[in-house]
């Protein structure tokens, strides 16, 4: 049930008014705005967390830094419930066109994520001594360390959620880059202080716990809740299917490969992950300004916009990006990561890496709308074709070079994939209309 007339009692409307002028403005000029405000806070949290992997590189080396890359592996596969809970809270905090309904939907998830959360870090620690065997790690410390910090990292999706579906987006960059200052600076300080890896870990664990905190929701979501259109059990349920193909298809070949090789080549093949995947979060960063404009408007809203500026924005920055790696690779290597990290063999990878993930970030872009319209059908396709992901370097892992192939192909395919329907159906709607 939607109430008309929004509740202000307990309210400050002076930002409730800034909130309805936000909403208001046209779908275009929303989608650009947020796009830059989030692609410059992108900018700084990849800066920030490039930092992060560089010190850790540096200090600890190859060997030792495929231990820390491991765990951050780790909270990002656990990242699927965590975006899964944001993005739900965005969807239907926009959706609520009342404080109280969009303090309802904050409320009701904010309490099951800590269930949630809860349950996740207790399981880690129950199955520390497993995941130290299959990742080659050093002890178990570093998987009860991290349970620490995923505990509270499943709750903070529903707190940035709370700051993207109320289009927030200063508040939801800022955000992201608390979380990166503390954990580089928290590495930084304790990889001195004698810590090691532990202690680039307990900086991983220290900002999840800081960024839950800090910068806090709006005070409208903190109010007491009233009728709501509540979240949807179905597209909860979407959500994780597309989140856990997303994390899978992002993260499980660093586990599989510290898994089937030795730690150095481990290290090596992190920091080549870690250049590629910037490209993947400056494109998200994208997805995530369109995805509340584009779940609020109505049916008869609907803006060709909301979908041909984010692709073309995402075609933008990643020919310009793999180009870049395609020309500078030895400077790249060298200059960020040192010469430890560096080797003729390697140099190709960075620009084959950064293919894979411009086509998958295109496929993001096809797949969040579709999920922002309710007509998602290809999220299953992403989660069918991680699986293919986990096949193909379990069968193909001679070298570096094959890992990366079999992700370059498998990204391409799923980008024909998601695009087929995409393209088939907006063919019929403009037959329809003819």
């Amino acid at each position: 049930m939607t109430v008309k007339s929004p509740t202000l009692e307990g309210f400050d409307q002076e930002r409730w008014s800034e909130a309805v002028t936000t909403i208001a403005r046209p779908t275009r000029s929303r989608i650009i705005s947020g796009s830059v405000i989030m692609l410059i806070g992108s900018t700084l949290v990849s800066l920030l967390n490039f930092a992060y992997n560089i010190a850790v590189a540096r200090m600890l080396g190859p060997a030792e830094f495929s231990h820390a890359a491991a765990a951050v592996t780790l909270l990002m596969l656990v990242s699927a419930v965590t975006l899964s809970f944001q993005l739900v809270c965005a969807k239907f905090v926009a959706k609520n066109e009342t404080v109280a309904g969009r303090a309802a939907v904050y409320q009701a998830l904010r309490r099951k994520a800590w269930i949630v959360g809860l349950a996740s870090g207790c399981g880690l620690v129950v199955f520390s001594d497993l995941i130290q065997t299959y990742l080659r790690l050093p002890s178990t410390t570093l998987v009860i360390l991290l349970a620490a910090g995923i505990t509270f990292y499943i709750p903070l999706g529903v707190t940035r959620g709370a700051l993207q579906g109320s289009c927030s987006f200063g508040r939801l960059s800022a955000n992201f880059a608390l979380e990166a200052t503390v954990k580089f600076v928290g590495a930084v300080v304790l990889i001195s202080s004698g810590m090691g890896v532990n202690g680039a870990v307990i900086a991983i664990a220290l900002s999840v716990v800081v960024a839950y905190f800090l910068p806090p929701v709006p005070e409208g979501l903190r109010t007491t809740p009233g009728p709501s259109i509540p979240a949807s059990f179905r597209e909860g349920m979407q959500a994780i299917i597309f989140f856990v193909g997303q994390v899978l298809i992002n993260n499980v070949d660093i586990l599989m490969v510290k898994h089937f090789f030795p730690p150095r080549d481990a290290g090596v093949y992190a920091a080549i992950a870690l250049v590629g995947r910037v490209l993947y979060f400056a494109s998200w960063s994208v997805v995530s300004a369109m995805f509340p404009i584009s779940a609020g408007a109505k049916e008869s809203e609907r803006d060709k916009s909301v979908i041909l500026i984010p692709l073309l924005a995402v075609t933008a920055i990643s020919v310009a990006f793999v180009l870049v790696l395609r020309i500078f690779p030895d400077f790249i290597l060298k200059s960020v990561f040192g010469s430890e990290f560096h080797g003729e063999q390697i140099l190709p990878l960075l620009s084959m890496y950064a293919t894979a993930a411009a086509a998958y970030a295109l496929s993001a872009v096809l797949m969040a709308y579709e999920m922002s319209r309710k007509i998602a059908n290809t999220a299953w396709l992403q989660l069918v074709f991680s699986g293919f992901v986990m096949l193909g370097i379990a069968i193909f892992h001679d070298s570096l070079r094959h890992v990366v192939t079999v992700q370059q192909v498998l990204g391409v395919l799923l980008l024909a994939a998601v695009s087929t329907p995409f393209l088939l159906n907006r063919l019929k709607r403009i037959r329809g209309a003819a």
